[in-house]
């Protein structure tokens, strides 16, 4: 005869939820902005009371809070013990994207497809608004024109360039998901580089229409930042010779 399934769920299922309480919780608190980077978080002993849960749970919540780099754990005591903010949740998912990649990898066309996605409605957005701070964007591009610069310096300023960009559109999740696709794209982009026969011809190339993506989105040009934007990485994408989509 079968068992018939009670109506509440059975009583050892939930330590197996509980975690999730203490997760909620916690991240509601970095979300309202009740905690925040460098804060420190409740001893165990006080969250499990709190929220009515297990000390075990609680443990289990802030190692997932660990690993997703929203938190740093540290035994003993005095100043540098317990459980303290690391990160906003946004650098969390940026972490999180980050080990994604490491364990596994992106194919280059699913990455050129989400570079386009993110950077046109990033400068379409920014060209859009009123009074912009691309200060930061400007430093960079003004330090891409130094003499001297290795490949690797002159890649890295790229890359974050194209990461300011986006960060200054004040979109978190956008920003996050750019900041934790970085390597990602260095690495792609360092590995086509080596494919390009007049380094210096291209690099230059890459300056002018940084300034250009730059100059149409503090024109409020959003169409042209746009357009200018894809073909930067489109053509860079072309002559490294990196596996794109097809077009259908």
């Amino acid at each position: 005869m079968t068992e018939t399934t009670p109506d509440h769920a059975p009583a050892v299922a939930a330590p197996a939820r509980a975690w999730r309480v203490v997760l909620e919780k916690i991240e509601g608190d970095l979300l309202a902005g009740t905690l925040g980077p460098g804060d420190r978080l409740p001893p165990e002993r006080e969250l499990a009371s709190t929220l009515g849960v297990g000390r075990s749970s609680v443990r289990e919540a802030l190692r997932v809070l660990e690993v997703m780099g929203l938190i740093r754990t540290a035994t003993g005591s005095g100043p540098t013990s317990g459980a303290i903010v690391t990160a906003t949740p946004h650098g969390g998912l940026a972490q999180l994207l980050r080990l994604q990649v490491a364990a596994q990898g992106f194919p280059i066309p699913d990455v050129y497809e989400t570079r386009l996605l993110l950077e046109e409605w990033a400068v379409a957005h920014l060209a859009a608004q009123g009074e912009l701070d691309l200060a930061d964007v400007h430093a960079t591009l003004d330090a891409m024109s130094a003499d001297g610069l290795s490949l690797e310096e002159f890649l890295a300023l790229d890359s974050q360039f194209h990461v300011r960009l986006v960060e200054a559109s004040g979109n978190v999740v956008v920003s996050a998901t750019m900041a934790g696709l970085r390597e990602t794209i260095e690495g792609y982009i360092r590995a086509g580089a080596a494919r390009i026969t007049s380094w210096d011809d291209t690099a230059a190339r890459l300056r002018h229409e940084h300034a250009e993506i730059l100059h149409a989105v503090e024109q409020g040009d959003a169409d042209t930042a746009r357009a200018r934007v894809r073909a930067h990485i489109t053509d860079y994408y072309a002559d490294a010779g990196l596996q794109a989509p097809t077009e259908s």
